[in-house]
């Protein structure tokens, strides 16, 4: 196929997002108000509790094998490629351009973790269903970029955002307030300036009764040996790992797609649910039907969540522009220097949708959560969201030029 026709391909499934993301931010505005921030978060609430896990369980028990599973072996060690290769690439980055420190944190997570689940969910099947796309007939190519999609997500820990999101935290330089006059939300830490004001407190500066029991608990520990301590502190470790991860394999999403693998991966319940003779085959039909809810609502999300970027906030324009090269200019070239790599040693399977998925996985936008890790730490609320409206505005062009140049290269 011609590059022309290719860019083609690439640029609708682009304009429909812009499209719907519109509507969503337009309902979004004070004028209209039917996306509101509560509206927005009940509607998240929904998505991910029911529209996702049914949409990863419909995709991957109807369409992936245990063959499959064992193929896609490579997808995990691309995907710690993408967080890897961007977190250095954001360390690198925060140390040329010296930005405040409660944005570092923020940059070296837009930098390196990508939106690998709600992005490729709606790209990839939208390609797929493009005429002249070069993924094969357009109904085997939708299921297989969905399992992918679905695949990339069930991968995905959203728990690395904590600890980035902490250093924040951590990193950010606090002073007490000792305005007599300030409320409830201020009285306890000020930050540089009024804007930065409602800071997570650490426990030790809680209360007064704290403070003075404080140096009990300081002198209380250095009494303790240093083996007790590295016992008690590894301990704690290994607690609060488990207990993330116990929390990963719980989430809706994360069920849903250890449950979809099972029945794609085991014949006998697959035929029990997939089929048109399949004795529960209402069972597929129902969460498909739900699935199907999952695509325009987190695109109308998006669209509503980014007119936050509009408001009050200011950034330096190179970190924004700093952040856009790192995303859209350096880690799609490493995509496909890695990608290129892996195919020549023969590790990949022969489909060229999963390596197209591979390759849009160093190109997709931040993800979403980053906004929400900001928002629950209290640090740069506004920065976060003037950072992913440029980004996702200058996604739209990065990912129709980035495909064409991929779907090129692979065909």
């Amino acid at each position: 196929m011609g590059f022309r026709s290719l860019f083609t391909v690439a640029t609708m499934p682009i304009l429909e997002v812009l499209l719907v993301s519109a509507i969503g931010a337009l309902m979004a505005t004070q004028y209209f108000n039917l996306l509101s921030s509560d509206t927005r978060k009940s509607l998240n609430k929904i998505v991910f509790v029911a529209f996702t896990p049914s949409l990863i369980f419909a995709s991957l028990a109807k369409t992936v094998t245990l063959e499959d599973i064992i193929s896609w072996w490579f997808m995990p060690i691309n995907i710690g490629m993408t967080f890897l290769c961007g977190g250095i690439l954001g360390w690198i980055a925060t140390k040329i351009i010296r930005p405040k420190p409660h944005i570092e944190g923020l940059l070296i997570a837009m930098c390196s973790t990508g939106n690998l689940g709600n992005i490729l969910l709606i790209i990839v099947p939208a390609i797929c269903t493009q005429g002249g796309s070069p993924f094969g007939e357009h109904s085997v190519c939708k299921s297989k970029g969905l399992s992918y999609a679905s695949f990339s997500m069930a991968l995905l820990k959203s728990s690395s955002l904590r600890y980035i999101a902490l250093k924040e935290t951590e990193d950010s330089p606090q002073e007490p307030n000792k305005n007599t006059n300030a409320d409830e939300k201020t009285q306890l830490l000020n930050g540089e300036s009024q804007e930065y004001i409602d800071v997570v407190v650490p426990l030790s500066y809680s209360t007064s009764d704290d403070a003075q029991i404080q140096p009990v608990k300081t002198l209380h520990q250095g009494l303790l040996s240093k083996d007790e301590k590295e016992d008690r502190s590894f301990s704690s470790k290994l607690k609060d790992i488990l207990h993330s991860v116990l929390e990963e394999l719980l989430a809706p999403p994360t069920l849903g797609s250890i449950v979809g693998l099972f029945f794609g991966a085991t014949p006998w319940l697959k035929n029990l649910v997939i089929g048109d003779d399949a004795p529960f085959r209402v069972i597929q039909d129902s969460v498909t039907l739900l699935g199907d809810g999952t695509i325009p609502c987190i695109t109308l999300i998006l669209g509503g969540n980014l007119i936050q970027g509009l408001r009050k906030a200011s950034i330096k324009p190179v970190i924004i522009i700093t952040m856009i090269c790192v995303r859209y200019v350096i880690l799609p070239i490493v995509g496909i220097m890695v990608v290129k790599a892996a195919t020549s040693l023969g590790i990949l399977p022969a489909d060229p949708l999963f390596s197209f998925v591979l390759l849009i996985q160093y190109t997709v936008p931040p993800a979403m959560n980053i906004s929400t890790m900001a928002q629950l730490f209290n640090v740069g609320q506004e920065e976060c969201s003037v950072l992913t409206m440029w980004s996702y505005l200058a996604a739209a062009f990065a990912l129709t030029g980035w495909s064409t140049v991929f779907m090129w290269i692979l065909t």
